[in-house]
């Protein structure tokens, strides 16, 4: 007895390949349209909270606590499923999205960051 009585699943966590700060990264898709909406990083505990209460919870890097996707926005992500890739240091996370999902108001973080392909690569072949 003693210690937390609810963590994540032992055969969840043995799969589950993590960086040197314990995270690993989880993508989030509109699970109808398949957008790719953001990255966030989550641990055990934030992809147990995410699994347990049916919203993304993540851990943010720069203020070293967790996070509930639209606790201060009401931009909600609604959980639909959760996977593990084949390598097990990734999660994708297919949600249904209230609003934006990116911090600065785009429906997705990837929205303005599109770059010139061919561009750059020192290539003047035509």
């Amino acid at each position: 007895m003693g210690g937390m009585t609810s963590s994540l699943a032992p055969e969840v966590a043995a799969r589950l390949k993590r960086d040197a700060a314990g995270l690993f990264p989880a993508i989030a898709q509109q699970y109808d349209t398949g957008e790719v909406l953001m990255l966030g990083w989550m641990d055990d505990e934030a992809l147990r909270r995410t699994l347990t209460t049916g919203r993304c919870t993540y851990w943010s890097r720069s203020r070293q606590e967790y996070w509930v996707k639209g606790d201060t926005s009401g931009h909600a992500q609604h959980v639909k499923s959760v996977a593990l890739d084949c390598d097990g240091d990734t999660v994708l996370v297919k949600v249904d999205q209230v609003g934006a999902a990116c911090h600065t108001g785009d429906r997705t973080c990837f929205d303005a960051g599109g770059l010139p392909l061919g561009a750059g690569s020192g290539s003047t072949a035509e």
